[in-house]
């Protein structure tokens, strides 16, 4: 009998130690080497630190971007590497450093540097080719990335910061999530130049998704992948700077001048980085920002909306909650939405009435025509909210056409809450879909997430007249709610329109200036010519009138500007050019035909990506058809055919579930065991055990 025990334990404890151990074998420590297929071969996959260093002027940030790759395998590899930028960004500069060289890189047509990339990297030199495949989705390639000798590229970009909620907000994405590409969907925008077969769809490509610790990879990782560093200069002292993602310090130089670090030093890039910062009193020389160069002349135009005065509107609204529920959204993500849908049901006035519309593979209405704010309805509706699930594709193009094809009841003005992560491919289809349904409705983008797809809930907030607001489901999500459901109010400056008194000004930008709601700030750039016979320093001087409605009054403001010969602030002519490519690639998603900004025809696509191109050359900016190229003089890599090319692993995005990559559960490499922890455990108990049994022996003979 004893003896039976003894193998009895013996037995358990080797079912257990056996495949557990095998586990422990394979599976790196944190911060170590991970082993993956790739081509059918074994190899350990490049790593990668990223620096990130921010220099903000009053709301102008530049911001530099260092991505160190390194070769912890024995053999030559081609890296590629999947990470987002800031929507609005217009990246200027790269820089390559390898070995002993520092190579600058420089700007070509996309299709000529991925050729240039392509020489290199079979000749067997270092190279590092940039490319944008949407305005807040990149890929860095590096060829010939050898053993030992890391490979480091330097990004540079700039960006204005914008005013939200009465803070300025400094955005730095730090991981792309998933993308859901809809079987059928239509590119409207060509990733190249080639032309169209005839009567064939050209999808829109999106870059190859890199494997994923905890899913396609062991769940282990480097903890310390990213550093970030924030200098503000504010102009005028600075109240206080706080981010709800990520824990900071802070140090006061000065009143006007604050350095915020991360609290840890190094943090895993799983999401999103938001800064917010306030300013104490308003502005009064951050409204015109002026540069002048051989190109000419550009400004930058600060517009806040005056005080709003009592809402005194009466119409009856039509409230349309257009939720995503698919399996991207599964957990956090859902569960904070339906904390908003708690929250602005209750807000409801007594003259609203509400749809509610869920989307996953398709979508469905909670009622078959708008409900009554009703107590009783209001509550029916947070009881169907609450049972909603997460899973199947994001069809986002079904809930749209629901939201917005039915007619308006005559009378009532529609206005469109749309709650997602953005997880999708076919931004340009839906766009699109949103200019040509849209109406006199009203649409307000809710990105729910720690890295949602910011581009996408941006565009949607311009196209649809309203605006855009981030909830991050880490957060105290009830509280959060609250403060975004209040926000569903009505503009405070409509109709807006500029009077530039004779002031020689052209390609302003945005074409159509959006309605302001209380807490924003908008840039109109554009260019200027000095007045003409004034003498080198003198400039063009004016007073400009800003025209609108504010709830139903009219609202002007008198705005003295100079414009002068002489002004030296680069990163106005550089915003402006990337404001320029934003405004094309925006026309470029309005249907075919339709009318732009009132003067006539928008242009053809063609017309477009030429424009769009020509802006990139000549201001050295990456666009979806212009890229930095960066080439080695001399060649690292004796047998580069022989090499192969390995992805950077992503994280995971803080908050979502395995269903966002299109996973049930789990797939880890690697041999299925228990934890250390639990192995430890079992070890003891089952020892435990075997004395036991042996004393308990003892004591019988």
């Amino acid at each position: 009998m004893r003896n039976r025990l003894l193998f009895f334990c013996t037995f358990v404890l080797l079912l257990f130690l056996l495949p557990a151990l095998g586990a422990l074998a394979a599976e790196p420590r944190l911060g170590g080497t991970i082993e993956a297929s790739v081509d059918g071969k074994l190899m350990r996959l490049p790593t990668l630190k990223t620096d990130v260093d921010a220099q903000i002027a009053g709301d102008l940030a530049t911001v530099t971007v260092v991505q160190i790759f390194a070769n912890p395998g024995e053999r030559p590899l081609h890296a590629t590497y999947l990470f987002p930028l800031q929507a609005g960004a217009a990246v200027y500069e790269m820089w390559m450093e390898v070995g002993g060289e520092r190579i600058r890189a420089q700007i070509q047509e996309t299709q000529q540097a991925e050729q240039t990339f392509a020489r290199a990297q079979a000749e067997g030199r270092a190279a590092a080719l940039l490319k944008e495949h949407r305005p807040n989705m990149f890929t860095q390639q590096i060829a010939n990335l050898m053993p030992g000798l890391p490979v480091r590229v330097t990004l540079r970009y700039v960006q204005t910061v914008p005013k939200i909620d009465g803070a300025y907000e400094l955005v730095v994405p730090l991981v792309v999530g998933p993308r859901f590409q809809p079987p059928s969907a239509e590119a409207r925008i060509p990733e190249t130049a080639a032309p169209l077969e005839p009567g064939t769809w050209s999808l829109q490509a999106l870059p190859a998704y890199p494997p994923v610790f905890g899913l396609d990879l062991p769940a282990v990782i480097d903890e310390g992948r990213v550093s970030l560093r924030v200098e503000i200069d504010g102009g005028l002292p600075i109240n206080a700077a706080t981010s709800a993602t990520h824990a900071i310090t802070t140090r006061s130089d000065d009143a006007r001048r604050w350095t915020i670090g991360l609290q840890q030093g190094r943090v895993i890039d799983n999401r999103d980085f938001v800064l917010r910062y306030q300013l104490a009193g308003r502005r009064t020389d951050a409204g015109l920002l002026v540069h002048r160069d051989a190109r000419g002349g550009f400004f930058s135009l600060l517009i806040e909306p005056p005080a709003a005065p009592a809402d005194d509107e009466v119409t009856s609204r039509e409230m349309v909650f257009l939720l995503d529920c698919s399996g991207s959204m599964d957990g956090l993500p859902l569960r904070a939405s339906k904390a908003f849908m708690r929250a602005a049901l209750r807000r409801l006035r007594p003259t609203d009435s509400f749809r509610i519309i869920r989307f996953s593979d398709d979508a469905t209405e909670f009622s078959d025509a708008p409900l009554a704010a009703t107590p009783d309805n209001i509550a029916r509706g947070i009881e169907y909210t609450d049972q909603l699930r997460g899973e199947g594709g994001t069809m986002m193009s079904t809930g749209i056409r629901r939201a917005l094809e039915t007619p308006v009841v005559v009378g009532t003005k529609r206005i469109v809450t749309f709650l997602t992560d953005g997880y999708i491919g076919n931004e340009a289809e839906i766009l699109a879909m949103v200019h040509a349904l849209l109406g006199d409705a009203r649409l307000y983008a809710l990105g729910v997430g720690t890295g949602v797809n910011r581009y996408l809930l941006d565009e949607i907030g311009r196209a649809g007249r309203g605006f855009t607001r981030y909830m991050d489901p880490t957060e105290d999500v009830d509280a959060v709610a609250d403060e975004l459901a209040d926000r569903l109010q009505s503009p405070v400056l409509t109709d807006l329109s500029i009077d530039w008194n004779g002031l020689a000004v052209s390609e302003v930008m945005p074409a159509r200036i959006p309605d302001l709601f209380a807490g924003q700030s908008i840039r109109i750039q554009g260019r200027y010519v000095a007045q003409q016979g004034a003498e080198q320093g003198q400039s063009g001087q004016g007073s400009i009138r800003i025209h609108g409605q504010s709830r139903g009054r009219a609202a002007e403001l008198l705005l003295p500007v100079t414009l002068p010969q002489d002004a030296d602030r680069e990163a106005v002519a550089l915003t402006w050019a990337r404001a320029a490519v934003a405004e094309a690639m925006y026309q470029m998603n309005l249907p075919a035909g339709r009318y732009d900004d009132g003067t006539g025809l928008r242009p053809s696509d063609a017309e477009l990506q030429r424009r769009v191109t020509e802006l990139g050359l000549q201001f050295a900016l990456v666009t979806r058809w212009t890229s930095f190229v960066a080439v080695s003089e001399q060649i690292y890599n004796a047998t580069p055919e022989t090499s192969a090319t390995a992805p950077v692993p992503l994280p995971p995005v803080l908050g979502v579930t395995p269903r966002a990559y299109g996973s049930e559960a789990p797939a880890f490499v690697g041999v299925a065991g228990p934890e250390a922890s639990t192995l430890a455990a079992l070890v003891v108990m089952l020892l435990a055990a075997t004395v036991a049994v042996r004393r308990r022996s003892a004591a019988v003979t």
